[in-house]
């Protein structure tokens, strides 16, 4: 059994080279090639998994905030917790690792 290439391809092998020589060049050395393409969408992936964790961060925080400001009892905790903040007359003790680094309570 011979292969044989059909007619089409006999007459015009310089059209089937020439895209042959074009698909191989853009898969493989072109700047825009397959390759890099594929490293950008992966990219792009990543990026997009991102923007969905912070997306998703920003709305427990804005909750957080709108719970802190609409409460007194809270703010004055939270002032008092992040900013060491104190009343006249008050003494504040602070609490450091061995690093020196303020303690904070892990949530």
């Amino acid at each position: 059994m011979n292969f044989q290439l059909p007619e089409f391809f006999k007459k015009n092998s310089f059209y089937v080279y020439s895209l042959g020589f074009l698909l191989v060049w853009l898969t493989f050395f072109d700047g825009a090639n397959l390759i890099t393409q594929f490293k950008y969408w992966q990219k792009l992936r990543s990026y997009e998994s991102q923007i969905e964790y912070y997306n998703d961060e920003l709305v427990k925080v804005k909750a957080k905030e709108k719970g802190i400001l609409n409460n007194l009892d809270a703010l004055e905790k939270f002032g008092r917790e992040k900013y060491l903040m104190k009343k006249e007359g008050e003494t504040v003790f602070v609490l450091v690792d061995g690093d020196g680094k303020l303690m904070e309570e892990v949530e």
